[in-house]
């Protein structure tokens, strides 16, 4: 659950024991364990972006030491750490809330974000040493887990410019295919553009024409018959669902603010 952040170290104890009890009984292989971890990047991505907010105004500095979790059902909690000791579960990092007032924000939620990377691997490959997973089975699960950007990498932005592709479109071309400016209502919306980047060119640039734009808020990457909203500031693509943003509301939005975007606005 992601409100009401600091419910107790009880309530975070439940929470990974019940996930790891799910995850002993119904996962055994590399592809259940990845679903979990994809599970709970998905959840800590939503803290330090789209919930950004709220998730800043639960670490507050005046409580005890916090930890951000990921759970299993693409949901985030700030909380106490599990009393249980050892813990069910590989515990984040403690004490997040101390740093938040001593650091430029977007410096402390990059820091938050590295420390979550490093806690959602060590989850994974705890399943993976309690199910016995061999030598291409544990392959396998890090290969997948290779596959998406980093929480860190999504946060930072840097997931977004390691997208961008040689493909000899201009920035007119992005304004002309918004998903959310489009006329007709029942047309599928438009892929996101793949814009151009001046340093890639060559074979390389050619190999990743096939990669598709990530969403500024979950990191994923476009599906062909997804629904995608540009934000009219920061100019980033988000998956419809990913913002609370059908494409019947879009066709009333004249100028779409993203929630980072607005909530910057509010606290200048």
């Amino acid at each position: 659950m992601d409100e009401g952040g600091g419910g107790g170290g009880a309530a975070a104890a439940g929470n990974a024991a019940g996930a790891a009890a799910a995850v002993h009984h119904n996962a055994r292989s590399a592809e259940d364990v990845f679903r979990d971890f994809r599970a709970r990047r998905a959840g800590i991505v939503k803290a330090l972006t789209t919930d950004v907010e709220k998730f800043y105004r639960q670490c507050d500095p005046e409580k005890e030491n916090l930890c951000l979790y990921g759970l299993p059902n693409e949901t985030w909690d700030v909380t106490l750490p599990a009393e249980e000791v050892p813990p069910e579960l590989p515990e984040p990092a403690l004490g997040i809330n101390f740093a938040r007032d001593g650091m430029i924000e977007k410096d402390w939620l990059s820091l938050v974000a590295v420390h979550s990377d490093a806690w959602l691997l060590s989850v994974a490959f705890y399943f993976g040493a309690r199910f016995g997973f061999d030598k291409e089975a544990r392959r396998r699960l890090f290969t997948m887990i290779n596959g998406l950007p980093t929480v860190y990498e999504v946060v930072t932005g840097i997931a977004k410019k390691q997208t961008k592709v040689s493909n000899g479109s201009s920035k007119s071309n992005k304004t002309n295919t918004k998903p959310s400016k489009q006329s007709n209502s029942n047309s599928k919306p438009a892929k996101p553009p793949q814009p151009k980047d001046e340093e890639d060119s060559g074979p390389e640039g050619a190999e990743d024409e096939d990669q598709a734009y990530m969403c500024g808020a979950c990191g994923e990457t476009y599906a062909n018959g997804e629904f995608w909203i540009c934000c009219d500031v920061c100019e980033k693509w988000f998956h419809g669902k990913c913002v609370r943003i059908t494409p019947a509301k879009a066709e009333h939005i004249k100028q779409y603010k993203c929630p980072g975007c607005s909530s910057k606005r509010s606290r200048e």
